[in-house]
């Protein structure tokens, strides 16, 4: 894996998704990202969304609500609860409100590893509910969505350190 890459692992006939991924920013920058809601909508999602949020508590026990549109004005909701938030790991539901039956909801760990040189490795475990749900949200093309995600973060955390 290159210094930046991200890498996104799905085993056949497993209910999860484990991304990893560095940052060439220390924890505590890279945590504000994550719980900072003025920050958090300048990277979440792909480019060309625009990201609103209604509800962001990042604390043990709060929710989060936000909806992306794109260009032509669709609009993409997520909700979720948090129920660990910590500069070393967050913990909090993920639910899509697109899809025709709601309740596919998934747990989402998040863990920020201090690394030498002020850098930080995020390792996330995305755990679904069923084999079925983890391989529709693979064929999303949630994979490009987390790239560029994660690239409009690298801006935001470079804009952050100086």
């Amino acid at each position: 894996m290159a210094k930046n890459d991200t890498n996104i692992m799905a085993e056949p006939g497993k209910q999860e998704i484990l991304i990893t991924r560095e940052f060439e920013a220390p924890r505590e920058i890279v945590f504000k990202a994550f719980t900072d809601p003025e920050l958090y909508v300048q990277w979440i999602g792909p480019r060309g969304l625009t990201t609103i949020i209604e509800t962001f508590e990042p604390r043990n026990g709060g929710s989060w609500r936000f909806i992306q549109k794109d260009q032509e004005g669709n609009e993409f909701a997520f909700h979720g609860v948090n129920h660990e938030v910590s500069p070393k790991r967050i913990i909090s539901t993920f639910e899509f409100e697109g899809l025709p039956e709601p309740g596919h909801v998934l747990l989402d760990t998040l863990k920020l590893e201090e690394l030498s040189g002020n850098r930080t490795r995020l390792v996330e475990q995305s755990v679904f509910q069923s084999v079925e749900d983890r391989d529709g949200m693979m064929q999303s093309g949630m994979d490009e969505g987390v790239n560029e995600s994660y690239e409009r973060l690298d801006e935001v955390l470079e804009k952050l350190k100086k």
